[in-house]
């Protein structure tokens, strides 16, 4: 699996992944989310690419110490395979020096994938 970084060419590609978020399903809105990403320099938004497909988008907004997951999907079809924990641990990689925060939205599900990996040391 390969992490991109979002580009202009991705935009559609990238609103249909957003909308797979709880709430996200206005085109309008996602538009606008979009267009928050292509503006704002500390807003940055990656796509995961398997093979020929995207599956899953991940969207972060960073300052000098941290970086805070804003947005996380993944498509229908590759749920429950560990997608969305794949795209944090590489998020990671990007940014090893930053420490991850998460919103309200994403708090639930990065509190999951700090279980299982606290679960998988144990083993």
């Amino acid at each position: 699996m390969t992490l991109l970084r979002y580009k202009k060419a991705y935009e559609k590609i990238a609103m249909g992944l957003l909308s797979y978020m709880p709430g996200e399903k206005a085109v309008k809105k996602l538009q606008e989310l979009v267009h928050q990403y292509e503006e704002n320099e500390s807003w940055q938004l990656f796509l995961l690419k398997k093979g020929e497909d995207f599956i899953g988008i991940i969207g972060i907004s960073l300052d000098e110490t941290t970086y805070t997951v804003m947005h996380i999907a993944v498509n229908p079809s590759f749920r429950g395979e560990g997608v969305g924990r794949e795209m944090i641990d590489m998020i990671g990689q990007v940014f090893p020096e930053l420490e991850c925060k998460s919103t309200d939205d994403t708090e639930s599900f990065l509190q999951k994938c700090k279980q299982n990996d606290n679960e998988s040391k144990m083993e």
